[in-house]
């Protein structure tokens, strides 16, 4: 069998400045896988509220717990990491993925299910920041590019998983989960081989990377760049999960939708999310990380405050149009945030995927009792105005010193 070659034809002093293709194939490929495997979860909540007999509330204590396990651990990891190469963790994570698959898949009881939860969210704690550092390695100097490349295959694999569960899991039961470990498996293959790229090649470029035109922040700089991030992650992800984790119960609720058809809807919003996380880190790299930040949050406006009020097909356009705009935001943010820290690339992507994973669990539970008690349609009437707080964008300092033409 030919084993993938994530090595480089010419010496390491001419791919230095390039982008190394096919390990960011790499990279998007098992970004996918994982992202693909952890977004069939939310997609069977409709099931797993049957079996179990959950309300609102237990099924986003599910989230809760796996985003709270990921949000944890991977600053953590991304710290030692940035220290101490550790390229075993990359199959290793999701080796951990592998076993909460098969524990979800026959989990008899509520807490057996949790447990399966808090396995893949180790799995995924492991994972992130370090292929987030190895797409940067392969970057050639265009972060932006890089991790847009990065960040579509995850949400390619966050969009399939509503595909997947309708057509598989949901006809077929929550036994037949259990194939998802074949998707798990694949990644393992490929992860192993971009393990040792990492190890041989890539780790001896990350000093190469660091522009020569970063500004050395001032603490209270520091503090307010970190501040706004959060902030903006907060609006961002707090609004995604409340698509990605009760849009079907949104349209089951209030549209009389079947399943099948919500699942699909579903799938469309993160294929536009997709997309949208494409165009926003090359576009990124062309015009600056601050511009792409105020279009994906001031521009989600119009569509965020109208979609609640919606007809069901101009609902599935609205949700499409914002799930295209404030996409775009993430990679442009998580470049921003490993400017201010150049040094501490692994550090810093796992903050800010351990943010994410954070608030995304924090949100779906507290949106998830908010249902409970004022209904699913008034969580989007509220939600709708959280890009708001992207104004705050005008308040993060500039990272890169300013060139002055003659």
């Amino acid at each position: 069998m030919n084993q993938p070659d994530f090595t480089t034809t010419q010496g390491e002093h001419d791919d230095a400045n390039k982008l190394i293709v096919s390990v960011l194939v790499g990279v998007a490929v098992t970004h996918a896988c994982s992202d693909f495997i952890q977004s069939v979860l939310p997609s069977i909540y409709p099931l797993l509220k049957d079996n179990y007999a959950l309300t609102y509330a237990q099924i986003g204590m599910i989230s809760l717990i796996y985003q709270l396990v990921a949000s944890i651990l991977q600053p953590w990891i991304g710290l030692y990491a940035d220290k101490h190469s550790m390229p075993f963790l990359l199959p290793g994570g999701m080796i951990i993925t592998l076993l909460g698959i098969g524990l979800l898949a026959v989990a008899p009881t509520y807490h057996i299910l949790l447990l399966a939860c808090a396995l893949i969210g180790v799995g995924s704690a492991t994972f992130h920041p370090e292929v987030s550092r190895i797409a940067r390695m392969a970057s050639g100097g265009r972060f932006g590019t890089a991790q847009s490349v990065f960040q579509v295959g995850g949400y390619v694999g966050n969009a399939c998983g509503p595909l997947a569960a309708a057509l598989i899991i949901i006809p077929y039961g929550q036994v037949s989960v259990s194939w998802l470990m074949l998707v798990a498996l694949l990644a393992i293959f490929i992860l192993h081989y971009m393990s040792r790229w990492a190890k041989t090649h890539g780790h001896a470029k990350m000093k190469k990377h660091i522009s020569s035109n970063l500004r050395q922040l001032s603490r209270k700089e520091i503090w307010t760049a970190l501040s706004v991030v959060g902030l903006l992650m907060f609006a961002k992800f707090t609004y995604i999960a409340s698509i990605s984790n009760y849009y079907t119960f949104y349209l089951l609720e209030r549209f009389k939708t079947p399943l099948p058809t919500a699942q699909l809807y579903l799938f469309t919003f993160l294929t536009s999310v997709a997309v949208g996380t494409v165009i926003g880190g090359p576009i990124g790299d062309r015009i600056g990380r601050k511009a792409v930040i105020w279009v994906s949050f001031i521009g989600v406006i119009p569509f965020s405050i109208l979609m609640p009020h919606a007809n069901l097909f101009w609902t599935v356009i609205l949700t499409v149009c914002i799930g295209l705009v404030i996409s775009s935001a993430f990679s442009a943010l998580l470049v921003y945030a490993q400017d201010v820290f150049p040094t501490r690339i692994g550090m810093v992507a796992g903050m800010m995927f351990g943010t994410m994973f954070g608030i995304s669990g924090i949100s779906a539970a507290a949106l998830g009792k908010f249902a409970d008690y004022y209904g699913i349609v008034t969580v989007y009437d509220a939600c709708g105005f959280l890009p708001f707080l992207g104004f705050a964008t005008y308040l993060m300092p500039e990272t890169h010193i300013k060139k002055i033409k003659l």
